[in-house]
């Protein structure tokens, strides 16, 4: 097969590319795989689709690269555990502005199946929910914004697992998304980072335990991977690092018999990326968790301080040129990581490396549940890092001296603010480090950032009032809006213009098209589009078949209680017994979806998703509401699965317990859509509601005042016991109606609702969350009406661009700004 002539290369023009020609795909189809054409697999296609695109854009990756090195700006260097960044093909050719050269040159292929190359590509399994949604979306708008920034997390082999529904119950199978070579990656070898443990790791009686007396070095080996700015001008990079040993095998042990033993050091490496957030309810999976985080903080300020050195820079010039977000607390080990680097390595003396590290190092809070901000015991940082707790319990005593001062004799706020709680067992306070160790703690949406400062550490507030701000989400209209959703936007380009794809305020000018009947009669059909295919999709892909012309009532997120899967389920289980009792109950047929993961340690969560499939089921076969209620729960959720349903969507479920979600990201991705939002006055709610216009969504429910306040008096029995519907459909439940086979199974939930509590408010809240639901169904009758109020949300929905809030950062939080390559 030639070689591509010059003239080939040049047939293509954008953002400074030269495109190859159809030989490049036959090269990498033919030659990476060594298979004739014709017997070349859709997966292989794929893959010398993706290569060719790699090879497109690998020429302007490195000039950015080198741009940086040479330019020495100011660089943003984002660390989380999570980037839940889905698939890559699609969104880097939308990114890349490449569809022409796509269409004409790589699927021209006649055996290649569009569709099927598409689906061969698995999800990145490198995030589960929220938290790495947003960093994906960060990632994507610094690219776009032409930011120097790099993301750092982890190359998990397993990602957080799949999810498989078995007689209704959730089982955690492995996610081998990395089963076939990825073609986006690039591993660099010779950027190598060693990571050492005062102790090493052993296994006895099938578990790993650390072993003080000698220590350990692991490996971390860094991957890249491409993150395309809309329009190709910059190509910044995810390094994602990988846990290797330093000794692969131990020839000695291995001809000993040792078998296992020789590679030992190297499987108990390797465990430590194998997945996303192990299993932490036994202390051998703590001790994982917590090697994970200091490994991926260790790696990534090891590569942070190179690049800064290499650029010439002298360590005073830190903050100026660097610029270091920890994506919740997760990665709060930077701060006595930066400050070993700056007192042992770089010699510096206490007070300017103190001062270098507050200033480098900026927080985001993502959440108010007590158990997210994460504690860590004393001996544990004794047995592997004991060096990072010399030096957190030196910022600890010089920072209580300090409060000490302030408030002589409080011998309470110190014990509240100090970084070391003390007890039965002692633990240092992550939260309390990232705090104190940084210059900026933000929240993520008003209420969550106000909650913050006035509830959850006010005695921080107090002590830095300047360091806490807001930066409400956001997430990337290129991918959820552009890509996701294509009939929705070629309207809104047709009715605006395409300024809107870089710049989401502009869609406000399609504001007064809300009445506009012919705008209106369009934006339907571009639902029902929309709606068609995603019935096509989960039928092709989960073999559930779905009625499009019925109302898509979703929620989608992690199952937790405070997002209050259970409240949605039993206000079905009211539904369900007003159609049994008035079969010509006039409503419109309604589709509710459910869709996302239960940690595997979470107990009640997974009962809730057996509760809600068991419903479906009952439900389902029940002859007396078919055609009007439907109950599906949707398994594995993805951002794959995401992208096919938000688009389809008509209402959005957002009904956590106000005060405990600290912002949501599929609010805005559905808003985005035109769903109508259906929530409680809760993270970004509120300020969906204030863009919106409180007549365009539905809020109801408790307060986050009136649950705080609540707390005394909240009876959730008194529910139960005087509301006729509630008793009735938690009867229904607790009878075993949806459990004939195994009668007691929801006990759990029946001690959680009415033994113990109700925590959550989800009693306090069902009958107004039900009388919301009559409203949506009275609106939704009128489809013109409906149309007008989710024309107003998509054309609102600017200030929900990921855009704006890193634009917010770069202005409030990093002082960096654009560096264009040229």
């Amino acid at each position: 097969m030639a070689a591509p002539s010059s003239d080939s290369l040049s047939r293509y023009e954008c953002a400074g590319f030269r495109f190859p020609d159809r030989d490049y795909y036959d090269r990498h189809l033919v030659f990476g795989h060594v298979a004739a054409r014709d017997a070349a697999t859709q997966r292989e296609r794929f893959e010398a689709v993706a290569r060719t695109l790699r090879d497109v854009l690998a020429q302007r990756w490195i000039k950015t690269n080198d741009t940086y090195d040479r330019k020495n700006p100011k660089q943003v260097y984002y660390l989380s555990m999570e980037f839940l960044i889905g698939r890559s093909l699609v969104n880097n050719i939308v990114n890349l502005g490449v569809e022409q050269f796509v269409r004409e040159e790589l699927r021209s292929d006649p055996r290649q199946d569009w569709k099927e190359v598409l689906e061969t590509e698995p999800d990145a399994g490198l995030g589960n929910g929220g938290l790495g949604r947003l960093a994906a979306c960060f990632i994507d708008s610094l690219a776009t914004l032409e930011v120097p920034a790099i993301g750092y997390g982890l190359r998990y082999d397993y990602g957080i697992f799949r999810q498989e529904l078995k007689d209704g119950r959730q089982v955690e199978q492995p996610d081998p998304w990395l089963s076939r070579p990825d073609p986006w990656e690039v591993v660099r070898p010779g950027e190598t980072v060693t990571v050492p443990f005062a102790c090493r790791f052993e296994v006895h009686g099938g578990q790993v335990a650390p072993r003080r007396g000698s220590g350990s070095t692991m490996l971390g080996v860094p991957y890249d991977r491409p993150v395309v700015g809309y329009g190709g001008r910059t190509i910044n990079t995810l390094r994602l690092w990988k846990a290797g040993a330093a000794s692969e095998f131990n020839f000695g042990e291995f001809s000993s018999g040792d078998f296992f033993g020789a590679v030992s050091d190297r499987v108990l490496a390797e465990s430590v990326t194998r997945v996303l957030y192990p299993d932490d309810s036994t202390p051998r999976g703590r001790s994982l968790r917590f090697v994970q985080e200091y490994f991926l903080v260790r790696c990534s300020l090891a590569d942070i301080v190179a690049r800064f050195r290499r650029r010439g820079n002298d360590w005073a010039a830190l903050p100026d040129k660097v610029a270091v977000q920890l994506n919740d607390t997760h990665p709060a080990m930077a701060v006595p990581e930066l400050m070993r680097i700056l007192l042992d390595e770089a010699g510096l003396g206490w007070d300017e490396a103190w001062d270098l590290t507050v200033r480098t190092l900026a927080y985001t809070n993502h959440t108010l549940l007590p158990e997210a901000l994460e504690k860590w015991g004393a001996d544990l940082f004794e047995a592997l890092l004991p060096r990072h707790l010399e030096i957190v319990y030196e910022i600890n005593r010089r920072f209580l001296d300090v409060v000490r001062a302030k408030h002589p004799g409080d011998d309470a706020k110190l014990a509240r603010v100090s970084l070391v709680e003390e007890g039965a067992e002692r633990k240092v306070r992550m939260a309390h480090l990232a705090i104190v160790g940084t210059h900026s703690t933000n929240g993520v949406a008003a209420i969550h950032s106000e909650l913050l400062r006035t509830k959850t550490v006010p005695d921080f507030a107090e002590l830095f009032p300047d360091r806490f701000n807001n930066k409400t989400n956001g997430v990337t209209p290129r991918r959820w809006l552009l890509t996701a959703n294509p009939d929705l936007a070629r309207l809104l380009t047709e009715a605006v213009g395409d300024g809107w794809v870089t710049d989401l305020s502009r869609l406000r000018k399609a504001d007064p098209l809300a009445n506009d009947a012919g705008f209106r009669d369009r934006f339907l059909a571009a639902k029902r589009g929309a709606k068609a295919r995603f019935v096509d999709w989960i039928g092709a892909t989960a073999g559930i078949a779905l009625d499009p012309d019925t109302l898509f009532d979703v929620q989608i997120k992690r199952i937790h209680e405070y997002k209050r899967q259970l409240l949605n389920a039993v206000q079905c289980v009211v539904w369900y017994n007003r159609l049994r009792q008035n079969p010509g109950l006039d409503v419109p047929p309604r589709t509710v979806l459910f869709a996302g993961k239960a940690a595997p340690a979470y107990h009640l969560a997974k009962v809730i998703i057996m509760l809600i499939t068991s419903i479906g089921r009952v439900v389902g076969a029940d002859p007396a509401v078919r055609g009007k209620l439907r109950v599906e729960f949707l398994p594995n959720y993805s951002c794959t699965l995401a992208e096919h349903l938000i688009p389809a969507a008509d209402v959005s479920e957002q009904i956590s317990t106000a005060g405990y979600e600290a912002s949501g990201t599929s609010n805005m991705k559905l808003m985005m859509n035109g769903a109508l939002t259906v929530g409680t006055r809760d993270g970004a709610n509120i300020e969906i509601a204030e863009e919106a216009g409180e007549g365009n969504v539905f809020l109801f429910g408790l307060t986050a005042e009136q649950v705080l306040g609540g707390r005394g008096w909240y009876d959730p029995r008194w529910h139960y016991e005087n509301e006729p519907e509630t008793r009735a459909a938690l009867d229904l439940i607790f009878n075993n109606h949806f459990s004939p086979d195994e009668p007691g199974i929801f006990e759990p939930l029946r001690e959680t609702l009415l033994t113990r509590g109700d925590y959550y408010m989800h009693l306090a809240d069902l009958t107004a969350y039900v009388q919301t639901q009559q409203m949506v169904a009275a609106v939704y009758r009128d489809p013109q009406a409906w149309a007008a109020k989710a024309i107003h949300n998509v054309a609102r929905s600017g200030k929900f661009s990921s855009d704006r809030t890193v634009f917010e950062y770069l202005r409030d939080v990093w002082t960096a700004g654009p560096c264009p390559i040229g």
